[in-house]
């Protein structure tokens, strides 16, 4: 996880054990982030390269 890496659902910078960072599941182009609060909370994010929306 880089130091720039920031949550893809609420935008703070990711830190902490529970942040992760994974390419999208979709098209795999864009490396989206998640914090731990927005995790446990399952909180949509979306791909701004081809629209994937999650958890």
């Amino acid at each position: 996880m880089s130091s720039e890496s920031r949550c893809s659902s609420c935008g703070i910078p990711l830190k902490g054990e529970k942040s992760v960072d994974f390419k999208c599941p979709s098209c795999a182009n864009v490396v989206m982030g998640r914090c731990g609060n927005c995790r446990d909370q399952s909180a949509k994010y979306i791909c701004p390269e081809c629209g994937f929306q999650g958890p």
